[in-house]
């Protein structure tokens, strides 16, 4: 996996339900996660963290404060805590998003009825 890929997979596990959500059946289910499945949930995990003082896109920081405040309303972030925990990740020692994490990054479009 590129790291471009990598820092696209983190931001599909952060901020669009289905692929947390299959993530967790394949855990659930006693699946493996790969070691570079396992870093992206990580770096999922600090994308809901402060956001960064040291930007350098003002577009990707506000791309990833709207996807911050709208994931609220689907408990991404309890629920990507809960799968690290379930998985037996090490405890995040960041306090903001790292830099290198803030993209301008699009999600897959949710299905609609």
């Amino acid at each position: 996996m590129t790291p471009r890929e990598r820092i696209q997979v983190a931001y599909e596990l952060a901020f669009f339900p289905p692929r947390l959500n299959g993530l967790w059946n394949r855990v659930r289910d006693g699946g493996t996660v790969s070691e570079e499945e396992s870093k992206a949930l990580d770096d999922a995990a600090r994308l809901h963290l402060a956001l960064p003082e040291d930007c350098h896109s003002q577009r990707a920081l506000e791309r990833l404060a709207l996807f911050q405040a709208k994931s609220r309303a689907f408990g991404m972030p309890a629920f990507v805590r809960g799968v690290r925990r379930r998985l037996g990740r090490p405890a995040l020692t960041d306090s903001a998003v790292p830099a290198r994490l803030v993209r301008d990054i699009a999600l897959p479009p949710l299905a609609r009825r």
